[in-house]
């Protein structure tokens, strides 16, 4: 089955017109028609109805162009990758999610030029879910996230577990408080701004023997710390990131809980206090493709690692 006979019939079953294809592919329609027909004969079965306008797919050719477009997709990804590995870029494309931007990130950027002086660094503000599918494509080369992924073709490094620490407007009753219980904050309204959420455990009714408000039920990240403890708060609000969820903080709309380095943000209106859980924390992973094409991957972990003994920071070192 050739190449030319499934991308012909893709783009117009995507553009739904011979015309539009026309113009796409710069062939003729005559040619375009041809190439369809050649593939229905090839698989014996009918993709196109021509006895309709506008132009509709049979249920079969529906069927088969949702699996084209994966298999076309796929190859794309392929050949791009092949050539990032056959001729490596100069430039290295990082997805991060916002809160990872505060920790020592720049600090790993700033070292990683140090060491690869004509390396060009572009990054990008995406969420740990939309890693996965950056990196299958080659949008970036790799992605500093928050949460653990299940899939074959990315590996994922858990680099080391952050503290989270209380956000707390100046005028709380907690504001001068040492370390808090979050039990201490269920009376609070709390902010939460997590976009990707945890694995459900489970999505059967409630039981005698795993009730609604357990860890296992609740797969939004901060509620799920604050089930732990028995404690979950009594109102909530939900935004759209991190940055939106301490100005609401700071301007006295509730707390929040956020990982440490973010403790330097918004310091005039904002207290920052210790939780006394010590598995309140938040992961760092550092994902890219099972096989990875960039050469620069390897010192960056290298530059990670060695940042890490120098501010004396838990990780988990990985071969």
């Amino acid at each position: 089955m050739q190449l030319k006979r499934l991308t012909a019939f893709h783009t117009v079953a995507q553009l739904k017109s011979f015309s539009d294809a026309v113009s796409v592919t710069q062939s003729s329609q005559p040619t375009l028609s041809r190439l369809i027909k050649q593939l229905e004969d090839d698989i014996g079965v009918e993709l196109i109805d021509r006895y309709h306008r506008p132009l509709q797919l049979t249920p079969a050719g529906r069927f088969f162009y949702e699996k084209v477009d994966t298999i076309l997709k796929e190859l794309d990804s392929s050949i791009t990758l092949t050539q990032k590995m056959a001729h490596p870029p100069d430039t290295l494309n990082i997805g991060f999610v916002p809160s990872v931007l505060y920790g020592l990130l720049p600090t790993i950027i700033s070292r990683l030029k140090q060491r690869l002086p004509n390396l060009a660094v572009h990054l990008k503000d995406i969420s740990s879910f939309k890693q996965v599918s950056a990196l299958k494509s080659g949008e970036i080369d790799v992605g500093f996230g928050r949460f653990a992924h299940d899939d074959p073709n990315i590996k994922q490094l858990l680099l080391r577990h952050e503290r989270y620490v209380a956000a707390l407007p100046n005028s709380h009753a907690l504001a001068h408080h040492q370390t808090i219980h979050l039990s201490q904050l269920q009376d609070s309204r709390v902010i939460l701004y997590h976009q990707t959420h945890l694995p459900a455990v489970s999505t059967d009714p409630p039981s005698n023997s795993l009730e609604a408000d357990s860890p296992a039920q609740i797969s939004e990240p901060l509620l799920h710390l604050f089930a732990k403890q028995s404690a979950l708060p009594h109102q909530t609000t939900f935004v759209s990131d991190i940055q939106v969820a301490l100005g609401l903080v700071a301007a006295g709309e509730g707390v929040t809980l956020v990982p440490d380095s973010l403790k330097s943000v918004r310091t005039e209106q904002i207290h920052y206090r210790k939780l006394i859980h010590e598995d309140a924390t938040s992961p760092i992973y550092l994902c890219a493709l099972q096989n990875p094409t960039h050469p620069a991957l390897e010192i960056m972990l290298e530059v990670i690692y060695q940042l890490y003994e120098e501010r004396g920071v838990t990780y988990r070192r990985v071969q």
